[in-house]
């Protein structure tokens, strides 16, 4: 017996991977690091993050200071310093140091929307723009201001308002040379 995704269609052998495989689509992340705030669809992904807390870094790269616990992070990493971009996209000329990052981009080519709101019927290409839409249903303000009072959905809204009391004024007109706070 298959049991079949209702948003994607896709199929899976057994039932526990289809939920394994929802949680692409709704943000879950059940699998937290005792160590750090990270957290994980997968518990696989969290016990190969653990290995990142043990110290273990033993594949050093030739060219920098980095080390990695895996050798296959360290082959990664040193395409950094080659330049090279393995994973080609088939639609376009653009091409991409990690495969994950290319299957993301061909979204922009098919329309898939993996990330289904629970709450609504809005999808999203993304992971983090799921999660920044959730706090539309859930009215949490994660990001505090340390000046003051406010508080912010959005990280980008934060960094903005933080300008009110830096007086920071990043964007400039390229014709007057008058500086703004925001686009």
């Amino acid at each position: 017996m298959e049991y079949q995704c209702s948003q994607c269609g896709r199929s899976f052998p057994y039932k526990s991977k289809l939920i394994k495989h929802q949680f692409t689509h709704t943000g879950e992340r059940p699998y937290q690091c005792s160590q750090c705030d990270k957290d994980f669809s997968q518990n696989h992904h969290l016990i190969k993050h653990q290995i990142t807390h043990i110290g273990d870094r033993s594949y050093q790269c030739s060219q920098c200071d980095k080390s990695y616990p895996y050798r296959s992070n360290l082959i990664t990493h040193q395409l950094t310093h080659t330049g090279e971009r393995p994973y080609q996209c088939s639609q376009c000329d653009k091409s991409f140091l990690y495969k994950y990052i290319l299957k993301k981009h061909q979204w922009t080519h098919t329309g898939e929307r993996p990330y289904q709101c629970s709450q609504c019927d809005k999808s999203f290409r993304y992971k983090h723009t799921l999660i920044t839409h959730q706090r539309t249903h859930t009215g949490e303000r994660p990001y505090q201001c340390s000046q003051c009072d406010k508080d912010f959905s959005q990280h980008n809204n934060l960094i903005r308002h933080m300008r009110t009391h830096t007086g920071d004024k990043p964007y400039q007109c390229s014709q007057c040379y008058k500086a703004f706070s925001h686009i």
